[in-house]
Order: structure tokens, then sequence, then C-alpha cells
């Protein structure tokens, strides 16, 4: 009988490890062990982040799902693994930062994503600056309340101050433009 694969160079290890919806840090997935990983409670530890601190990363539903069925194609893969990492390259070991970034130009080129310019091009952190942009385009369109929420999303990233998240939103036109009609729309009398 044959192993499933686990994908070439890692490919299905990538595609689990960065689900635009988790926002994590590249160096956090990789440093993820099998332990980290609590499918009962949708929940991802990450140890040892940016300035040594931990934290608890709430997981979707689908997530939860996919790393579920990637541990178990991993398991069937590599039952006596080399490492005690959540994911890893077709040896069975902890991924390797250089390793995905190749990885995440491939597989960048295969989907068709080019670039804007010489020295602007797809990178893997480019998912988590989506996922910050896309919970607060979320917020303003339930019309919540920005402010109020920012702590939590940089709590949720990791970041010591909103400051730093707030940053990763600047550069996002529609953002900006539903961020200019609430403040017209406040200035005007309205909610």
């Amino acid at each position: 009988m044959q192993k499933p694969s686990v994908g070439a160079s890692g490919a299905t290890s990538y595609h689990r490890l960065r689900t635009p919806g988790e926002g994590i840090r590249i160096g956090e997935a990789i440093g993820l062990d099998d332990a980290d990983f609590d499918a009962g409670r949708e929940l991802l530890v990450i140890r040892n982040a940016k300035y040594g601190k931990h934290r608890l990363v709430p997981l979707h539903p689908s997530t939860t799902g996919a790393l579920t069925r990637y541990a178990e194609l991993r398991r069937q893969a590599h039952p006596f693994p080399a490492s005690p990492a959540l994911f890893v390259s077709t040896a069975g070991t902890r991924l390797l930062h250089s390793n995905i970034g190749l990885t995440f130009t491939r597989l960048a080129g295969q989907a068709g994503l080019t670039r804007r310019s010489a020295s602007c091009r797809p990178r893997v952190h480019d998912l988590r600056h989506s996922f910050a942009v896309s919970t607060v385009l979320g917020w303003y369109r339930d019309g919540a309340d920005i402010a109020a929420l920012m702590p939590r999303l940089s709590t949720y990233l990791g970041h010591t101050d909103p400051q730093h998240t707030f940053w990763y939103l600047s550069a996002a036109p529609e953002l900006m433009a539903l961020a200019g009609q609430r403040l017209e729309a406040h200035l005007a009398g309205g909610s």
C-alpha cells in the first residue's frame, strides 16, 4: 500500500499552515508542535512568539477540520515522525522558512499572482496583512465599534500595541474609504 503524499515540497503543509483566516506569523506556524493544536477546543497555542509571548488563537471550525485532516494525512505518511512539528516537510522534518518562501512563490505563480513591480511581489506575510484588513472590513460593514475591537485584533495577532496593527491597515484603499464614510456620517450628525 502506498503512503499518502503530504505534498510536493511540503505544499500540503504550506496550504494548511497559512490559512488566511488565522493571521499567525509564519515563524509561529513553523514552531507549532502537535501538542499546540487542540482540535476539541478549536485552538492553537502559540508559544515563544515575538518577544517570547504566548497566546491562544481560536480557530474557525473549517480550519480545525482542515488541520485535523492534515494531521491524519501526515500521520499516515510519517507514522514515526522525525520531529514533534505540526507541519512537516516531505521528509517528516520541521519546515524551514526558506523552503516555505520558495513553495509560496511557486504556488503564487501557479495561481496566477504576479508581481506589481520588480520590488513588489506576493509574500507569505501578505496573508497576515490580508487577515487583519479583512477582519476590520467586516467590522466596518457590520457597524461595529472599531476602536473598541482593535485591542482584541492586536492581541489575536500577537501585537504588543494596537498602533502596530494600524500599520497593517494603512495601505488598504477599501478600508480607508469605509473609514472616511464613517467619519463623514459622524461629522454630519449621522450614526
